[in-house]
């Protein structure tokens, strides 16, 4: 049993399904799946109840989320210490899920490449509540898909971005040249959880043009998302950074319509009283370096 197996196990706990906690672990679901199996074996008990299509923890679960929690936080009470004695700075990234799927990997990779002594972490959630870390100082800085209305928090758009909308290659839209928003009324849709930037602005988008869509499935997976694209014929509309190979290997197909490409930026977000020091200034360079990106002219 090691720290890393309680991180997974808090995550699933938290999250309730094995997919979302490896999305946001950045790890293969396989991999969650024998982190709990051998947490289970090793403690001789049954962690979660597996029903409807969902975990439930059990009381033994419960139990050792509790212990979890503390020794995760010792251990992370220790880490950063002991890095402290030899000078290395830890820096607090937050990252919306859109951008911690497509972006937030390379950027730390990049980070720690140009700062051997920046020791990154990241926290991955929807806009808001990226947004209520950073009033809290729980992060130093963040990468956000969505609007931030605080006015005590500062927003820089610094990367180029655009919502797409997609279809499988099996919908009856992928063999219309065009379509039109009131074709889009009576289709199933899989749609971002609430608190969702990129929710938002699609759903605004619709609303202000006076159309309803039909939400069939939720999520806050870009994996799941585009499973109920391919598998379940839903319409999507997601960053055009998440969609990229699937749209290249004809997996997807984006529907055409010059009215649907919704513009948007990426924004770094910190506090207005927030001390811009050098591992800052780092962060803020890296991120900058995407500016420039177009990524719908590499496909077409």
């Amino acid at each position: 049993m090691t720290i890393r197996h309680l991180r997974i196990f808090i995550e699933v706990a938290d999250s309730g399904k094995m997919s979302i906690a490896a999305s946001k672990l950045f790890i293969s679901q396989p991999t969650v799946s024998q982190a709990i199996r051998e947490l289970e074996e090793h403690y001789n008990v049954i962690l979660f109840e597996r029903l409807c299509k969902r975990l439930h923890i059990t009381p033994e679960g419960k139990k050792l989320l509790s212990y979890a929690r503390n020794v995760v936080k010792q251990y992370d009470d220790l880490e950063e210490k002991m890095l402290a004695i030899n000078d290395i700075d830890k820096i607090y990234i937050g990252a919306t899920i859109t951008v911690g799927n497509c972006l937030l990997s390379n950027i730390i990779n990049k980070v720690r490449e140009n700062s051997p002594k920046l020791e990154p972490y990241a926290y991955i959630n929807n806009t808001s509540v990226i947004e209520e870390k950073l009033l809290r100082s729980e992060l130093d800085i963040a990468l956000v898909e969505g609007k931030i209305t605080n006015s005590n928090l500062i927003c820089i758009p610094a990367v180029d971005d655009y919502l797409v909308l997609v279809c499988s290659k099996d919908h009856i839209f992928s063999k219309r040249k065009e379509v039109s928003l009131d074709d889009l009324a009576d289709m199933d849709f899989v749609m971002r959880e609430k608190g969702s930037g990129t929710r938002k602005l699609f759903e605004d988008y619709m609303l202000d043009n006076g159309v309803n869509i039909r939400t069939r499935w939720e999520t806050n997976c870009p994996g799941t998302m585009k499973s109920a694209v391919i598998e379940h014929q839903c319409l999507g509309v997601l960053s055009v950074r998440l969609v990229e190979e699937e749209i290249k290997n004809g997996i997807m197909h984006v529907i055409r319509n010059p009215e649907f490409k919704w513009e948007r930026n990426f924004s770094i977000v910190y506090h207005k009283d927030k001390i811009i020091d050098e591992g800052m200034k780092d962060v803020i360079e890296v991120i900058s370096n995407y500016k420039e990106i177009d990524i719908l002219e590499k496909l077409y």
